[in-house]
């Protein structure tokens, strides 16, 4: 870090959350196993090159040159915060996200699949209870 001008502080400052959210998300997600795993461990992921953008940028502007120009600055400052975003995103797609079982499928499930036959009364369909209100 200190070849490209920061500071080892700095970047356990910023870098160390990051790595401690992955280390103990990792080990929750490998625990206690959720429905969409992937997208947790993308989440994850995600978050943690967020946290690395900005030294990523710093090398790729002195390997390139381009150090002295604002506009660069500036597409870091809006690109960082979108990419926390969506590793946030995703994380929300993995909580809300129902299991798939065997007896489930991935989509597209309508009425007419949901409906159930009873055994004793010749062949008449269940109504599935919903809520309407």
């Amino acid at each position: 870090m200190e070849a490209l001008g920061v500071p080892w502080f700095i970047a356990v400052r910023y870098l160390g959350p990051p790595l401690l959210l992955l280390a103990a998300g990792g080990a929750l997600t490998l625990w206690r196993r959720p429905a969409r795993p992937g997208l947790v461990w993308a989440a994850l992921l995600v978050n943690l090159l967020a946290a690395a953008l900005p030294f990523l940028w710093i090398g790729v502007q002195l390997l390139t040159g381009r150090a002295d120009q604002t506009v660069h600055g500036l597409v870091m400052t809006l690109a960082q915060p979108a990419v926390a975003t969506a590793a946030w995103g995703l994380l929300l797609a993995a909580v809300v996200a129902r299991p798939r079982g065997p007896d489930r499928p991935a989509r597209g499930r309508d009425r007419a699949d949901r409906a159930r036959t009873r055994t004793g009364d010749g062949g008449e369909t269940e109504r599935t209870p919903e809520n309407v209100g």
